[in-house]
């Protein structure tokens, strides 16, 4: 049996499962002003305040070579090969960084996610159970890529702020969402973030309409991992979206997580999405 590692950056905000699971993490580096960091060092909480002090939002680099190349020979010390993921290459230059990096190691499997946040953490997890089975490194990309379209990607904004700042949007479609008070939803699609429908009223009303048109556009889901992911969604909201999902297909195994600094330095507060593989588990 093959001994395959899978690792991730630190954009799958999977930190209590990829712990269980013994899923090494390489983290993001992000920038406060006069303050560098990395993700898990700089928590969300650190972004809100930063953000409510200054009004600025915060920076993310992307890992460098030589930092892959480190973790990659750690990893791969032991004998073992590994197969690790990095945010979407549309995103992000962290992807071909750790091509380069993993060139000069062996047994290294680079995947570029197309994706963020646990829209990447889906493609980690299922890796990992190939892994588990015995499929070798190049097997495991090999199968990961060819599921990776199937992963249903999305979420509602409370403020196109963060994604403005960020690059990641107009500024028309900035400055007329924060006019007329409309919450978008925002899509993953062939690795770029996309604005898909628009959501007048509340926050919290926008998600509940948001959910209902996600699972009725996208109706068949692998129901073993469904992902409830936000940044500081109350209690109440995400137990309201749990339900509504429990009430579509009531065999989902739903897990919730909390966005980490590097996904909330993209999106900012009151984000929610409802992520999960749209294809019946039919190629698991």
């Amino acid at each position: 049996m093959s001994n395959v590692k899978v690792s991730s950056d630190s954009i799958s905000d999977l930190g209590r499962l990829f712990e269980e699971r013994g899923i090494a993490r390489l983290p993001i580096p992000i920038v406060l002003g006069d303050r560098t960091g990395v993700d898990g060092e700089i928590t969300p909480d650190d972004i809100y305040a930063y953000f409510d002090r200054t009004k600025t939002t915060p920076k993310t680099s992307a890992i460098t070579p030589e930092e892959y190349g480190r973790f990659f020979r750690e990893q791969t010390a032991d004998g073992s090969e590994l197969v690790h993921f990095t945010i979407s290459s549309e995103m992000s230059s962290c992807y071909r960084n750790a091509c380069a990096a993993a060139e000069e190691c062996k047994g290294v499997y680079v995947v570029d996610s197309r994706n963020l946040s646990t829209g990447a953490g889906l493609l980690v997890l299922y890796a990992d159970d190939l892994a588990k089975s015995g499929l070798g490194g190049a097997a495991v990309k090999e199968r990961v890529d060819a599921r990776r379209s199937a992963v249903q990607a999305s979420f509602v904004v409370d403020t196109m702020t963060f994604l403005y700042r960020g690059g990641r949007c107009s500024g028309i479609s900035a400055f007329i969402a924060s006019v007329l008070k409309i919450k978008p939803s925002i899509i993953v699609s062939d690795g770029k973030m996309v604005v898909g429908k628009k959501y007048m009223g509340s926050t919290d009303k926008a998600i509940v309409k948001y959910v209902a048109d996600t699972l009725k556009a996208h109706p068949n889901p692998d129901t073993r991992y469904m992902f409830i992911t936000h940044t500081s969604a109350s209690p109440e909201v995400a137990e309201t979206v749990r339900r509504e999902v429990l009430a579509a297909f009531p065999d989902a195994n739903i897990i919730e997580t909390i966005a980490g600094a590097t996904v909330t330095s993209h999106c900012g507060k009151g984000t929610l999405g409802v992520l999960y593989f749209d294809d019946g588990g039919r190629t698991a």
